[in-house]
């Protein structure tokens, strides 16, 4: 059996690969800002879903001590026991190390205020966004439990 050999005009012309090129990187320039969009929308959702866990895990170290940890104390008696030497501290009350928020930061931890009638009011866990700034819009708002 003889083998066919390759003509002259086998392959692609450097403008069929052009226009394949154009056409990819054109599809690239509609998809990748949603794509993008998609994936800051995901570090919010992430990063309210984080400060809800940690503020859970405020609410059972209210429920052990019968307080919420003081500004000093802050977060990390939620893997620590407090200095205070108390012994109804049952924690660790969150797995491994505090986490960060997605974009990096610490969150902070506000202790709680009063309301009117002088009743304790929930504490507040903070994330700053991706600017890590008080205040902002969209990426760069604030994300509180």
């Amino acid at each position: 059996m003889a083998k066919a050999h390759p003509t002259k005009d086998a392959g692609y012309s450097l403008l069929e690969i052009l226009i394949v090129l154009a056409i990819m990187g054109l599809l690239a320039t509609l998809v990748a800002p949603r794509l993008f969009g998609q994936f800051d929308q995901a570090k919010v959702t992430a990063a309210k879903a984080q400060a809800k866990s940690l503020r859970l895990a405020l609410d059972s170290f209210k429920l052990d001590t019968g307080r919420y940890p003081t500004e000093q104390e802050g977060l990390t008696v939620l893997i620590e026991a407090p200095q205070s030497g108390s012994n109804v501290w049952f924690g660790p009350y969150i797995d491994g190390e505090l986490p960060n928020d997605p974009w990096g930061n610490s969150f902070i931890y506000q202790t709680p205020k009063l309301d009117a009638n002088g009743r304790e009011l929930s504490p507040y866990v903070i994330s700053l966004g991706a600017d890590n700034a008080p205040g902002g819009d969209g990426n760069n708002a604030d994300i509180s439990s």
